[in-house]
């Protein structure tokens, strides 16, 4: 896609050297499996899964077909405040395109917005209003993708300081006097932090998932439960529901927080071992009914595995959650709701809290929690389906609820 003239950066189309992709197949020809095979997935990830995508890494992938679909989209890479950003741009097609920035979070890199990135940018061509037009900024998290590398000065970023070099990144260096914010998991804190900080120059957010800007502060970040147990009495489903939802992210908060960079020495080197933890969560946070491959092609998973291995990418995007805990977000003003940009918020089936089995009482659910009351609420919407990649799994209902959001904004 030709860039726009009148765009303020040159264009820095993506491309893989072919000596690291040499390095990554000689890699995976010297993978050394584990003695004991998990075939039951109890221990984790499944072998046999994990070495029919590794053995199609190695003979069948092609990095280069990946690599001209995403170089269909403009991309820049422009310094901002002594960070390298990497920024994938779809122009809007429209009277007047409203400027947004969409924040992917952790495992996702900028191409999990692939799949909205057009219908948000030219509505008409998919049946919609072109006033709903907007022109869509992707930039990966620094210390991500090709967001790097991530200087060793700038080793402390988080959310809440990824949250600064976006409003530079949108007024200062693309000139916006107002824009608009969307963002899931990690990008949903960058983006209340956003409407927190920056709510006058905002027009509003779109969230994945509401959760309180001081998630990671405290003692027991890494621990969903706070350290406490299980209720006593529960109905059974209940209580399996609870232990369900506290295994799927119990070792990936704890390891992430208490010690990233030991983890990040196994992946940093060995392909598979990247794979392996990336694959798990992609398996057990989406709404795949228990195959991936229902969610992801195989392309699809190595396409976003290369993008974390070509660029180094795994040891600084992990850091974010520890990070967020040594330097624990503060607040920039004591109004309330805190985040007083105008919030929409997505929810979906496959993330409902233990006994919540409706749209509407997902809804009720949320307000009644403490979290509700950090946002100012505009537009609410909750689905039956989809799971934690929802601009991926579900990207019609993100869309339909993004563009409402913004509508009267």
């Amino acid at each position: 896609m030709a860039a726009s003239s009148c765009f303020p950066l040159e264009p820095a189309p993506i491309h893989v050297p072919d000596a690291v992709l040499d390095d990554l197949r000689a890699r995976l020809r010297l993978t050394r499996w584990p003695a004991l095979p998990d075939d039951d997935g109890f221990y984790g990830v499944r072998r046999s899964h994990l070495q029919e995508l590794a053995e199609y890494w190695l003979g069948e992938y092609d990095w280069r077909a990946a690599e001209t679909a995403i170089n269909a989209y403009e991309h820049y890479r422009v310094d901002v405040q002594g960070v390298p950003v990497h920024l994938m741009r779809r122009p809007g097609a429209g009277p007047a395109p409203t400027p947004l920035i969409l924040t992917h979070g952790w495992p996702w890199t900028f191409w999990h917005w692939s799949k909205v990135v057009d219908p948000l940018a030219d509505p008409a061509a998919f049946g919609g209003d072109p006033a709903d037009a907007f022109d869509v900024i992707v930039p990966s998290l620094p210390g991500f993708g090709f967001s790097t590398p991530l200087p060793p000065d700038r080793a402390d970023m988080n959310f809440w300081k990824v949250a600064d070099l976006w409003h530079a990144l949108m007024t200062g260096v693309l000139g916006h006097a107002r824009y608009a914010a969307a963002g899931c998991d990690v990008g949903a804190l960058v983006t209340g932090q956003l409407g927190h900080k920056y709510a006058s120059e905002l027009l509003g957010i779109h969230v994945g998932s509401g959760l309180k800007l001081d998630f990671f502060n405290g003692d027991r970040s890494w621990d969903l439960s706070g350290g406490n147990p299980i209720p006593e009495g529960l109905p059974r489903p209940i209580h399996e529901q609870i232990v369900a939802w506290e295994r799927r992210f119990a070792v990936h908060l704890a390891v992430h927080v208490l010690e990233p960079h030991t983890l990040a020495y196994g992946l940093g080197d060995s392909p598979v071992g990247l794979l392996a933890w990336l694959l798990q969560r992609w398996s057990s946070w989406s709404d795949d009914q228990g195959d991936v491959e229902n969610v992801f092609s195989k392309d699809d998973l190595l396409t976003h595995a290369t993008i974390f291995w070509a660029n180094n990418a795994i040891g600084t995007s992990i850091r974010y959650y520890a990070n967020a805990n040594r330097y624990p977000w503060t607040p920039s003003h004591d109004r309330r709701p805190a985040i007083e940009a105008p919030t929409g918020i997505t929810f979906v089936g496959y993330e409902n809290p233990p006994g919540v089995a409706t749209t509407e009482e997902r809804v009720e659910n949320w307000l009644s929690s403490d979290r509700a009351a950090w946002y100012n609420h505009v537009n609410l919407t909750a689905h039956d389906r989809g799971g934690h990649f929802i601009p991926w799994e579900v990207p019609g209902a993100w869309v339909d609820d993004l563009r409402r959001t913004f509508r009267s904004r």
